[in-house]
């Protein structure tokens, strides 16, 4: 990451930009995108970097990944008990608080991850990381039908509904996003 020169700086930070939305959508339960700023929560932790700058450029790349997914997976638990401790009808928000507990068992087990030995991690998070890594690059109506049916169980009508298409749609987007995953990490299924 170059140092010193503010334009520089803003486009190696910007360029995490995507893995760390992906990261979100992974992480959080679709129904709750729209209760909170997940750009914003993204934008927090791309600040937040900004200010710990230094410590962030003495690392390796792989080690700015790592501190940027503690740093983001921090603030979005944060944004979720936030969430909850607001006052509101449990009656409209019911199925909107279980997927804010899903999300956080989400958050907190990636998190618990993250602080397992090095070589506990290394067997469940490399393919993992690859996979994120492999998902942000994906146009973003691919990855998202992608993520929904993978991560959050969606079945093809719904993630219609959600992006708004058919469910034929759909069905190209997944193909269309799981041939470019496949030709990205050879042997992901």
């Amino acid at each position: 990451m170059p140092c010193c020169q503010p334009d520089a700086v803003n486009q190696a930070l910007g360029e995490y930009r995507a893995y760390l939305e992906t990261l979100t959508c992974i992480q959080i339960d679709p129904r709750l995108r729209g209760k909170f700023g997940m750009s914003d929560i993204v934008q927090q932790t791309l600040v937040e970097a900004w200010q710990d700058l230094e410590r962030l450029q003495a690392l390796d790349a792989e080690g700015r990944k790592r501190w940027l997914r503690r740093v983001l997976v921090n603030n979005l638990l944060q944004e979720v008990e936030r969430w909850r401790a607001q006052a509101r009808d449990p009656r409209c928000e019911q199925s909107l608080g279980a997927a804010a507990d899903e999300s956080s068992c989400r958050l907190h087990s990636w998190l618990a991850a993250e602080d397992t030995s090095p070589s506990e991690r290394l067997a469940r998070q490399e393919e993992a990381l690859r996979v994120l890594e492999a998902l942000s690059q994906l146009p973003a109506r691919e990855r998202e039908a992608l993520i929904l049916q993978q991560y959050h169980g969606w079945k093809l009508d719904q993630i219609a509904e959600h992006l708004g298409c058919t469910t034929n749609a759909v069905a190209g987007l997944q193909a269309r996003g799981r041939a470019r995953l496949r030709k990205a990490l050879g042997d992901w299924e």
